[in-house]
């Protein structure tokens, strides 16, 4: 119910865009998150937006060069990544929750099956 897309491999410093798109649910009712999860490392929260997009949430190691946003017309949410580094890369799912500011993986109802970023120096 959740499609995740637009990673792919970029050299550091660039951007990528990647985007999710829901099917079968009322996205306008669910509070999506984007995390991240790299090899040998937990799932990390990476940014999440409230139903209505006016409240965001970015964690700490992407604050200020990556931008969560949604288009409730088009049932996608979208993570523009910026400045990307190579502690980037990871694998990227996007994920619905009804929760309020849903912070941790149990909050969540749907996951997206991920895509893939790769961050070349």
């Amino acid at each position: 119910q959740l499609q995740a897309s637009g990673g792919g491999l970029v050299q550091a410093g660039g951007s990528l865009r990647l985007s999710c798109a829901a099917s079968g649910l009322t996205f306008s009712r669910y509070n999506m998150g984007w995390f991240r999860l790299a090899p040998g490392k937990e799932r990390e929260l990476v940014a999440l937006i409230s139903w209505s997009g006016a409240t965001t949430y970015y964690g700490d190691s992407v604050n200020g060069r990556f931008t969560i946003s949604r288009d409730n017309a088009k049932n996608t949410v979208y993570l523009q990544m910026s400045s990307l580094q190579p502690e980037d890369t990871a694998v990227y799912y996007c994920a619905a929750a009804t929760v309020l500011r849903p912070r941790v993986t149990t909050q969540y109802d749907y996951w997206g099956q991920g895509t893939q970023v790769t961050v070349s120096s």
